[in-house]
Formats: structure tokens, sequence, C-alpha cells
């Protein structure tokens, strides 16, 4: 099994073919830039394994840009994370840059960057092979009944023991503190004096971590779709011990009030929604005759089928709701659920749905090990399985449909090795900062519910909130919304937030038929989404 990781040196050069001595990686690594990409470019920085032994083992960390427009009113470099965890921060810059508002795009060099632990930058690797990996999954998106809860169990302990064996070093280092660590060594590399960062969900939590670890190294730092940091990192009370940080982050209540706003909506659009006339009693029964009669689905492009389940319409249903502009596609392919279409045509529509959420069917190399290796890193949780099932129906009475998809997604941290040891940061989150920090929450968003914005934004003290009454996860960019770009994208350049209790409004419906533009840009917008990994597999059907 080969990994990126090398002890004494400075990766960049081994991968050329040759190393540099240990303190060369530590100072401040100069960055030798290549094109890779249409009008981008991409490098690999050394930073120290361990912030403790600066001059000790060398990960690599790996970057891209899109270099500014007008570089004589250049401002500096604009860090980006995309959320996850595990998202790639090269792949989505290299996605969504080119799109950003113009005013941006000029004044800023658009960095991405793979966080460590994750794809390019010295993964987590607890298999030989990616098939090994995906091997190892439970056979459901997550658990509905006690059986299946126990067939988690063995994979999450397949997992967990396979990288306690294979994971190496980095399994150790994977924590937002240390990755916070890294943006300060990025900043000085790039030459910055102060850092510009964007994070859109998991990213809000680096952000966070950011914030409060140097707070006085930044100018500018927008967080959006926003993660309450304690409710992640230890929960309030004894929230650590009983309850798991899927279900303590809220984010099936999101869900719930989300999928809410999906029916309402639809409902109002009449024949423009395919799914309209009291939706959310014909999805209750949907979701009932699936319970018992699991639909087919075949794949238009191999031509398999495979079982389309309960499990699987509340996945695919979370998916959706992350971006509003496929929710036209969400109803469709609802629609044709409730009327027994064949297998072709709901494997049609389905493509469709996952073609609209940038969902292609491939995989980070380490998708399976990332995610966990993060969040386990980052946060406590209760270590006895009973605890885990006993909040998963808690989380499913008060929450409805998503309480048990939420719950589990990161079940594997009752077992993951090393999260004990990780130099993590628990809090405090109050730290107050020289620069203002722009905090950005959508009223109904599926996975960072709007609480959480409200939430980071009283924890910091030299804050603003910034609010997006509309749908979806996250809203800069992503949600295509005039007076949310405009916000931000001055603060970004100003440094100036916006007035106290600023509100934007959604502009129209997401079944109101939309511009050209708007509609090619929500698209693009959509594709940037990081999607959770029982999300991904059930539209692909694996």
């Amino acid at each position: 099994m080969t990994k990126r990781l090398i002890a004494g040196a400075a990766v960049a050069a081994a991968l050329a073919g040759g190393l540099v001595a240990p303190a060369a990686a530590t100072a401040h690594p100069a960055v030798s830039w290549t094109a890779c990409a249409s009008g981008f470019e991409c490098a690999t920085v050394p930073a120290p394994l361990d912030y403790d032994r600066p001059r000790g083992p060398q990960i690599a960390l790996a970057l891209t840009r899109l270099p500014a427009t007008d570089p004589a009113h250049r401002i500096g470099s604009l860090l980006v994370n995309p959320g996850g965890p595990g998202g790639s921060g090269v792949d989505f810059v290299q996605i969504a840059a080119p799109y950003f508002p113009a005013s941006i795009r000029a004044r800023f060099d658009i960095v991405g960057f793979d966080p460590r632990g994750i794809y390019r930058s010295s993964p987590l690797l607890c298999f030989d092979s990616y098939q090994q990996a995906v091997a190892s999954l439970p056979a459901l998106p997550f658990p509905q009944t006690p059986a299946q809860e126990r067939l988690q169990r063995v994979a999450d302990d397949k997992l967990t023991t396979a990288c306690a064996r294979h994971g190496g070093a980095i399994l150790g280092h994977m924590s937002s503190a240390d990755a916070a660590r890294d943006m300060d060594l990025l900043r000085r590399t790039l030459g910055d004096r102060k850092l510009s960062y964007l994070g859109y969900s998991y990213g809000s939590l680096l952000g966070q971590n950011y914030a409060n670890m140097f707070p006085d190294n930044f100018r500018a730092l927008v967080i959006d779709g926003v993660v309450d940091p304690i409710a992640w990192a230890t929960g309030r009370g004894d929230q650590a011990r009983k309850t798991p940080v899927g279900t303590r982050i809220g984010s099936a209540d999101g869900a719930r009030a989300t999928l809410g706003e999906f029916f309402r909506l639809c409902d109002a659009a009449g024949a423009g929604c395919a799914f309209s006339g009291d939706a959310s009693r014909r999805y209750d029964a949907l979701a009932r005759n699936l319970t018992a009669h699991p639909a087919t689905v075949q794949n238009p492009e191999t031509g398999a089928t495979f079982a389309f389940t309960y499990n699987h319409l509340i996945a695919v249903t979370l998916g959706a709701l992350y971006a509003a502009a496929v929710w036209p596609d969400l109803a469709n392919f609802l629609a044709a659920l409730e009327a027994g279409a064949s297998p072709a045509v709901l494997g049609d529509l389905l493509s469709r749905l996952r073609t609209g959420l940038g969902v292609t069917g491939s995989y980070y190399p380490n998708d399976v090990e990332g995610s966990p290796g993060v969040t386990c890193s980052d946060t406590i949780n209760p270590r006895s399985f009973g605890a885990w099932q006993r909040a998963a129906d808690e989380n499913e009475r008060r929450y409805g449909y998503f309480g048990r998809i939420w719950n589990w997604t990161w079940s594997a941290c009752r077992t993951w090795p090393s999260a004990a040891g990780q130099d993590r940061h628990l809090g405090p989150w109050t730290t107050r900062t020289a620069a203002p920090v722009l905090v950005v929450g959508n009223y109904f968003d599926p996975a960072t519910r709007y609480q959480g914005a409200q939430t980071a934004a009283r924890l910091l003290p030299h804050s603003r909130l910034l609010s997006y009454a509309g749908w979806g996860h996250a809203a800069y960019f992503i949600a295509f919304n005039t007076c949310v770009n405009d916000q931000v994208s001055n603060y970004l350049i100003t440094g100036r937030t916006p007035p106290a209790g600023t509100v934007c409004q959604p502009q129209g419906s997401p079944f109101a038929p939309p511009s050209a533009l708007t509609k090619a840009a929500a698209a693009t917008a959509a594709t940037a989404v990081v999607l959770p990994p029982a999300v991904r597999d059930a539209l692909t059907g694996r």
C-alpha cells in the first residue's frame, strides 16, 4: 500500500524525484505553480505532519488556483473549502471558480486545497484498493431496522479495524485544528499578510477553528452553511456520552423544514410541479409503499438494476434538498415512483437528478475513509452502540424521515482509532477577532440548519449574520441569489459587513421557469455541492 508520507522530507520534492532538508520544509516553502487545467495552475506544498514537531515528517498539501483577472488591483488569495468533510477543494475550485462573481475573480487568486488526509493531500488509505473500501460498506445508505443496524455495526468495525492496521501516521493528524494550521502555513506560503477565506458547510467549522486559533491573521472570513461548533465538537451537557455528532448538530431538523418547503412550493406551483396536490400526504404514502414493496431502477449507463427501497428514497430526497435548482427533477422522479413507472424510466429520471447534483459515480480514492477521518478526529461521540441506536430512535421521533440517516452518518466514530489522541480544538469558540467574520445562513438548509449560523454569530463577538430566506445547502454562489452574492462579495473585497439584520429574499420559486442564464448558473452551482456519502451511494445505486 502506497502512502504519500515521507519522513523528514518535503513531499513535493520527493514526488518530483528528490528530497530536501526537513528544515527547508518548515519555514516558508516556495510554491512552484504549473499549468494543470484550462486557466488553472496546480502545486504541492509540504507541511508538518505534527505541528509540535515542525522539523519532523512532512505531508503534501495539494493546491490549485485561478489567477486574478485584474492583477494590478489584486487583493491576494481567496482560500476556499467546499465542505464535506472530505470534499476536494481542488475539484471544487476548478468546477466553480470560473463562475464566481466577476468582481471576485478580478481581485483574488481563487485557491482551492485538499485538506490533509483527503484525496491528493497525503490521503488516509485504509485498504489496498478502492474496490476493497467499497466492499466494506453496508448494502443500504443507512440502517432503518435493528437488523440493518447490526449490519451497520459490522461495516463500521471493519472500516475502523482496517484504518487502525493500515491508516498510517496521517490517521492521528486529521483534525480541523491541524487543517487550520495548514491554512495559516498556506497564507504565509502564498505571500498573504492576512488570510481571505470562504468556507462552506464543514468549511464553516474549519473557518471557526481558524478564527479562534488565529484571530489576528485574517482580513475577511466567510462561513456559509454553518455548523454549531459546540454541537459538533462535544455537544452540551452529557451529549458527548449519549448523542452522536450527526444527531446533535440538528441536521435532521433542517432537512425536515426544507422538505416542508418543497411540499408547500410544489403544491403552490400546481401544474408546474409534477408532484403537486397534497404533496406531503402523497410522499408519506410513497414512503410506506416502498417500505413494503421496493421499486426496481435500471441504470441507463450500465443496464444493471437495483432495488430502490425506503432507505434510498430518504437518501435521494435529502440529496435533492441540497440544491433547489433540482427540485423539479425530484418532483418528476417522485411522481414516476408513485405511478409505478418502468425500471428504465425511473433510471433515466434518477440519472437526470444525479447529473443535476454533479454526481457521476466516480469517487475520491479515499471517499470511504476521508469523511470519518476528519469527523472522528474532531468530535467526541458515544462508545456504546446502544446509545447510537437510542439516539436514532429519538431523532426519528422528533424529526421524522431524516432522523436516522443523519444519526448514522459518522457511526464509525464509535470505535475510530486515534480519536482521543488528536490535537483538536474543542473550544472556546468565543475569541474576539481583529477583523469581523461574516456568517451566512439559509432559513431552509437540509444539512446545516439556520440555528447553526445564529449560534456561531452569537459565539463570535466580532461577527455579523447575513440571512437568506431561501432553500438549499449554503447560499453564496450556490443559491445564485443576487442579494447574497452582492453582500458577500462586497465584504470579501472591502471587509465591510452588511447592515445588522440583513435578510436576502429568494428570487422566485424553484418551480418557476428560470431564465437560460439563471438555469445554467444554478446548474453549475449545484454540481459543486458536496453530498454525504450515503446520498451519493443512493443516487448511483451502489
